[in-house]
């Protein structure tokens, strides 16, 4: 290996997707080597009740596992980040002292702040920002939100409104009835701390994990590799996030492009992307391959 090359380890330990991503660090930004996910639902069974089942961190730590193999070629130690569910989980030193014990790996557990900013990071390596624009990446604890522009981040919050405590949190019927999404449109205004008063951006920008589900269903194809951007039909997105939301869920149980962790959440995910749709107005969505393990690896 030549030893002028930089190269790093991520995981993020999100509330539903741990992601692995290995890459060489370049002065111009990054060049991705490998990428890899598993599905570990951290958060389910305990995440609004602020605790981590065993069940949860025996998976977390299969998961580990098979990174554990990916990253042994090159020789490095990974920056892990941890966010939503261990960050407000009562137990979290548990998890913290396990991965220790079986990897002697450090987990560096982030407030929602700082996960803003490195989504943030993440999604400059490929957007410029010559226009005002929001972030939204949706999590399964949290979803952040960041407002921004040339002069860089004009504010920023973590809602904890992530589509595996809406999941968790709501009785609904298959497929949702008027009342449910009404309900969840309500807990959605109630719990975003009136960040959307008054608000209103040029471009929404959607950062990786979700948004790339809705970019497969509109196009029927796989979300491509690299750091491109890509720009999605306002009509076509919104449509696509009525027919979800109001899908059941045996016909997105054949739909091969929702993967299977989102097939059960996707609905809670489509009510509250047309929410935040519907508050900012945007006259773009465009849909960043870059987020928050991109962010920490620069």
């Amino acid at each position: 290996m030549d030893d002028a090359r930089v190269i790093k380890a991520v995981i993020d330990i999100g509330t539903n997707t741990f992601n692995l991503l290995i890459a060489e660090k370049l002065d111009s930004g990054i060049n991705i080597i490998e990428t890899h996910k598993v599905a570990v639902s951290l958060g389910m069974g305990g995440i609004n009740e602020g605790y981590l089942t065993e069940d949860a961190m025996n998976r977390a730590m299969r998961a580990f596992e098979v990174f554990k193999v990916k990253i042994s070629p090159y020789g490095v130690i990974p920056v892990l980040i941890a966010t939503s569910a261990v960050r407000d989980a009562k137990n979290s030193k548990a998890f913290v002292d396990m991965v220790k014990a079986d990897f002697d790996w450090g987990i560096d557990i982030i407030s929602g702040a700082q996960e803003a900013q490195l989504i943030y990071k993440g999604v400059t390596l490929c957007f410029p920002f010559d226009e005002h624009a929001m972030i939204m990446d949706i999590g399964g604890g949290s979803t952040e939100f960041i407002e921004a522009d040339q002069n860089g981040i004009i504010r920023a919050i973590s809602l904890n409104i992530g589509v595996s405590r809406l999941y968790q949190g709501f009785s609904v019927q298959d497929p949702f009835t008027v009342e449910n999404v009404n309900d969840i449109e309500a807990f959605l205004e109630t719990n975003s701390q009136g960040f959307f008063k008054d608000a209103q951006v040029d471009t929404l920008i959607g950062s990786s994990g979700t948004f790339e589900t809705f970019y497969e269903m509109i196009n029927q194809q796989a979300f491509p590799k690299g750091n491109e951007t890509f720009e999605l039909e306002i009509n076509a997105f919104m449509e696509s996030l009525d027919l979800l939301i109001y899908s059941t869920l045996e016909a997105r149980n054949k739909n091969e492009f929702i993967i299977p962790i989102r097939k059960k959440m996707a609905p809670f995910a489509a009510v509250k992307t047309r929410w935040v749709m519907r508050k900012l107005n945007p006259k773009k969505v465009v849909l960043s391959p870059f987020s928050l393990k991109e962010g920490a690896l620069v």
